[in-house]
């Protein structure tokens, strides 16, 4: 499953596994129109970019988002197929969706009120969590998972010592880190974040 996921920048993922499922599309270059399934987790400039939707949509992609993005998504343009709360479970296109809580703890820019969320996706039978913008919350640390994309750059999330801390404690099979070497954190986080997991867990940077 690996060798099929790929960071463009931020939180900006695809997963090509049959269908084509993007995360946060960001930054993207051209117009490839290849996603079956977006999910967006919030709507920060950097993970809900109107023009960058518009990029990887097809007429008949399914959009996914948090139920407390409808009214945004309807001004931009778009409309919500999949509306999703923290902690609902439902299926997308086939693939089994359970919503996750993304928020900050003592951080003022994602408040837990503002119901954004994170993904785990199960695709092909790997459990992928796609964590969004968080800091290591009890919801983050009570995930079961065998793959985790989670954010590493601080400020706006968790930094990368908080990152591996929960990639230990929910002892996924691989993780990758995002949201760092662009916006905010350094390149060099991707490396600090690797050595700060340790071995037992295969770190794979993207960024």
């Amino acid at each position: 499953m690996l060798e099929q996921i790929t960071v463009n920048t931020q939180s900006s993922i695809r997963v090509a596994a049959g269908a084509v499922i993007r995360f946060d599309p960001y930054q993207i270059d051209g117009a490839p129109h290849d996603a079956d399934i977006v999910f967006l987790t919030h709507a920060h400039y950097d993970h809900f970019s109107p023009e960058d939707l518009r990029r990887v949509m097809k007429p008949d992609t399914v959009l996914a988002a948090p139920a407390s993005m409808r009214e945004e998504l309807r001004q931009a343009g778009f409309m919500l197929q999949k509306a999703f709360q923290a902690g609902e479970s439902g299926d997308v296109s086939g693939y089994s969706v359970k919503a996750v809580a993304s928020y900050n703890l003592n951080k003022p820019f994602h408040p837990k009120s503002n119901g954004w969320l994170g993904y785990i996706v199960t695709v092909n039978g790997c459990r992928i969590y796609v964590a969004g913008d968080t800091d290591a919350t009890p919801e983050a640390a009570a995930v079961q998972c065998d793959l985790a994309l989670l954010p590493i750059g601080g400020t706006y999330t968790m930094n990368y010592k908080e990152a591996a801390a929960l990639t230990r404690k929910i002892q996924p099979q691989a993780v990758i880190p995002t949201h760092y070497g662009s916006i905010v954190g350094k390149k060099e986080d991707g490396r600090y974040f690797a050595d700060a997991v340790g071995s037992e867990i295969q770190v794979v940077l993207r960024l």
